[in-house]
């Protein structure tokens, strides 16, 4: 029997016993001295006598720590040896046949064949994946999977212990190699070793270079880099990544800096070192990028601190560039000289497709344009890379001239390679099967550019100039036609609604822990995030994610199709008076209410009797009203129908000023399905509240755009009212939508009921303090009213507000 840590290679020609290292030696010449290090601590006699008789207990655990030490750097060391000799004496189609021989992946370049030949030969034979049955592969600190779920998902199994088969190596009999056959005949009868990972380094086949001025000196990152398996070089050049103070970007870089942004390698942040040290795991670099910017055009607030649905919205804007299937892309430079997309037999050559997938750390984007520009001209444009990551995306411009059967081969050519599929089959007819790893096609034939989806301020503020409208009027009209609010193409279509829907009755029958659940959640979020491209994806879990991010986001990117379409047909026309004919098509009266007058006391009050304070993170944010309409919409029922209806109450609806203009034209719109979380447990419904803080949740935008409206309406809860304290189920949601009844949903806390009053025409004005209530365990914060019938539910006033940072220190000008 071999130890574990003895050589195998030289296990013939090593004798056992010889000379134990240095630190063991010299301790042992101490210990035979009668040398003692002084101790720390004042002991009695008793305590040193007592010590003494632990004393041989204590120096037998000394040693065998040691010795363990010893023990597991000699294995790092003989592995080392061993992939230096395997190197010098076997060809690469030799290791490919002994992987083959031995039922491992023997496909990939050098660079993937070699450690895995290593691997194998020197440890054993690797089981396959438990999960999906694919095959594992060490990478960095663990063995990770590099089979598939499905088309969407690769498999998300990893270890740092994998299984492995026993019994001895299978060498194929034309591998006619003496060093393998002699390996072979020393290791019979001999266990395998077994693979400590951790011992072998964090940064275990790194190249990194330093950058600049950093918080500690190159000497201590250099150790910590050296130290963990990693090595450090002097020049960008060939180096994984270059690690820098974020004080760099600022002070404009060194040297190094700037050559890394110019060859596209990763600039990290120090702390990505630190981090990795103290997690004991190398973290993923994009996380610490320091070098690329993800603030998309036009806005000062980074993508980091927007809520997923509006980073996603967001980086569609910033990422695609695109104003549709025949808009040229803007870091073409080709739109300047004339260039439009070229169109050949009814195919349109323009293409944007995405990926993510969480398991393989993907998550990309890639534009594919063929670009003619005047004198015929025909250039192909191609970029693909990371998003939110431009410096490190491939592109390139390709001038074919008058070529156009070379350009149209070449298009082709990148389709199927980024995507699997081929290319007339997807344009023509929509044919296409999604493949693992491979990249998905997004629909851009109902593409609406930014600069028509919402107006620029310089053209708002022309407009407004000459819009006859009453200057009140005008204001609210500007907002709402802000390009600040509508950045997004088309991406809104059934199938979304449809996946959905999918999810929704796959996560009843999920499976709650374990590989499997991991695998589920990760193909749902690999598919959501790859239809919805954003910066940070991420493995939702959940009911509450997937209405947080899924149902969420279908609904606001719809409701801004709509309102961006609006706009731009007025806008992109040359109409002298845009905005008045955008009000005018919005069909509904717009009237400010005057300060003095009893509608806007009674609102004012009705607001600060049931509002608290927003918190966003350690923020917390009051709201100012700022401005009062009184609203009567065509596409809604009027006061006059809604009136006559029983159980009348004049309720609060939160709403993005993005979702506004689709309200206000097309009416309150249902929820898009049943997901047994706040804001979506009563299934299709149009939910209110009658506090202005539940309102306010939804109205609050973002740090940087701190005007929000909240919506007043009259809604008849019919004659039927269901008063519900828990979560509905499935069929309590489907009965209550076949009747159309009025539920309430009792929150944790509610409005005083002494307080509250009769407005108008027996409209309920539940206006009172916010007190907790008696259903203290309940899911909703607040209470909840859900009318399952849009002709019982009508907008009557929009409450414009100004969030304020509470507690704010001001600090006077010097």
């Amino acid at each position: 029997m071999v130890h574990e840590t003895r050589s195998r290679t030289l296990a013939a020609s090593q004798e056992e016993g010889k000379a134990a290292p240095k630190k063991q030696k010299t301790e042992s010449k101490e210990q035979e001295g009668g040398q003692q290090a002084p101790s720390k601590n004042k002991k009695t006699a008793d305590n040193e006598e007592h010590d003494g008789e632990q004393e041989p207990s204590k120096n037998k655990k000394l040693k065998a720590e040691e010795s363990d030490l010893n023990g597991k750097a000699t294995a790092v060391k003989e592995f080392s040896e061993f992939c230096k000799a395997i190197r010098e004496h076997l060809t690469i189609e030799d290791m490919r046949k002994i992987l083959q021989g031995n039922e491992q992946d023997a496909s990939g370049s050098e660079d993937a064949v070699v450690p895995r030949c290593e691997d194998v030969m020197f440890y054993g034979p690797l089981d396959k994946c438990p999960v999906c049955g694919g095959q594992l592969e060490c990478k960095g600190l663990k063995y990770n999977c590099t089979g598939t779920h499905s088309e969407w998902a690769c498999c998300s199994f990893s270890t740092n212990n994998p299984s492995r088969r026993g019994g001895p190596i299978k060498v194929p009999d034309d591998v006619k190699n003496d060093f393998v056959r002699k390996w072979l005949k020393q290791q019979e009868g001999n266990k395998y070793p077994k693979r400590n990972l951790d011992d072998e380094g964090i940064f275990s086949g790194m190249m990194i270079a330093l950058s600049g001025r950093m918080s500690r000196s190159h000497g201590y990152f250099k150790e910590q880099i050296m130290k963990h398996g990693g090595k450090v070089n002097n020049s960008v050049i060939g180096v994984t990544c270059v690690v820098a103070s974020p004080a760099e970007r600022h002070q404009g870089g060194s040297g190094g800096f700037a050559e890394a942004l110019e060859r596209g390698t990763p600039v990290v942040s120090e702390n990505w070192i630190i981090d990795s040290v103290q997690k004991k795991e190398k973290q993923p670099l994009a996380a610490y990028d320091i070098a690329s910017d993800v603030v998309p055009e036009g806005r000062g607030l980074p993508l980091g601190n927007l809520d997923p649905t509006e980073e996603a919205i967001e980086t569609l804007a910033a990422e695609l560039k695109l104003a549709g299937k025949r808009a040229v892309h803007k870091d073409s430079k080709l739109e300047k000289d004339g260039g439009h997309i070229y169109e050949k037999d009814g195919i349109i050559y323009n293409c944007a497709f995405s990926v993510c997938d969480l398991g393989g750390d993907i998550n990309q984007l890639c534009i594919m344009q063929l670009i003619m520009v005047p004198e015929n001209h025909l250039h192909l444009y191609y970029k693909k890379g990371p998003i939110g990551h431009d410096q490190m995306a491939e592109e390139r411009v390709e001038d074919f001239g008058s070529r156009f059967n070379d350009a149209i081969k070449e298009f082709v050519r990148l389709f199927e390679e980024v995507t699997g599929n081929e290319f007339e089959p997807w344009e023509r007819e929509k044919k296409f099967k999604k493949k693992c790893m491979k990249m998905y096609p997004l629909d851009m034939d109902d593409g609406v550019d930014v600069r028509h989806g919402g107006v620029a301020l310089r053209q708002l503020g022309a407009a407004a100039a000459h819009c006859k409208l009453d200057p009140s009027v005008t204001f609210i009209m500007k907002q709402l036609c802000s390009q600040e609010i509508y950045r997004v193409h088309q991406l809104f279509h059934l199938a979304g609604e449809e996946t959905l829907l999918e999810w929704k009755q796959d996560v009843e029958s999920a499976p709650e822990s374990g590989p499997a659940a991991d695998a589920f959640w990760m193909e749902i979020s690999n598919k959501w995030f790859t239809l919805f491209p954003t910066t940070r994806p991420y493995t939702m879990k959940g009911y509450e994610q997937i209405a947080d991010n899924v149902a969420s986001g279908l609904e606001t990117v719809r409701d801004i199709n709509v309102a961006s379409r609006l706009i731009g047909d007025v806008f992109g026309s040359t109409l002298d008076d845009p905005l008045s004919q955008c009000y005018k098509k919005l069909g509904c009266s717009i009237n400010r209410v005057v300060e003095d007058s009893e509608d806007y006391k009674m609102i004012l009050k009705y607001l600060e009797k049931t509002y608290e304070p927003v918190k966003v993170g350690d923020v917390v944010y009051s709201a100012t009203v700022e401005r009062i309409y009184a609203v009567e919409s065509s596409a809604l029922p009027s006061y006059d129908e809604i009136k006559k209806l029983p159980n009348k109450v004049l309720l609060w609806c939160g709403t993005r000023s993005s979702n506004l203009l689709r309200h206000l034209r097309d009416g309150f719109v249902p929820a898009v399905c049943h997901i047994p979380v706040p804001g979506y447990m009563f299934g299709k419904a149009i939910v209110c509240s009658d506090a202005a803080a539940e309102a306010a949740l939804y109205g609050f935008t973002a740090v940087d755009r701190p005007e929000g409206y909240l919506v007043l309406a009259v809604a008849s809860l019919g004659k039927e009212i269901q008063e519900i304290t828990g979560t509905p189920g499935s069929e309590d949601v489907k009965r209550m939508e076949e009747k159309k009844m009025g539920v309430k949903g009792v929150g944790r806390k509610t409005t005083d009921p002494s307080e509250h009053f009769t407005w108008r025409d027996g409209v309920t004005v539940p206006c009172g303090k916010l007190v907790p209530s008696t259903n203290k365990d309940g899911p909703l914060e607040y209470n909840e009213y859900a009318v399952y019938d849009p002709k019982q539910v009508s907008i009557a006033f929009l409450v414009g507000v100004k969030y304020e940072e509470q507690n704010m220190e001001v600090v006077p000008d010097e």
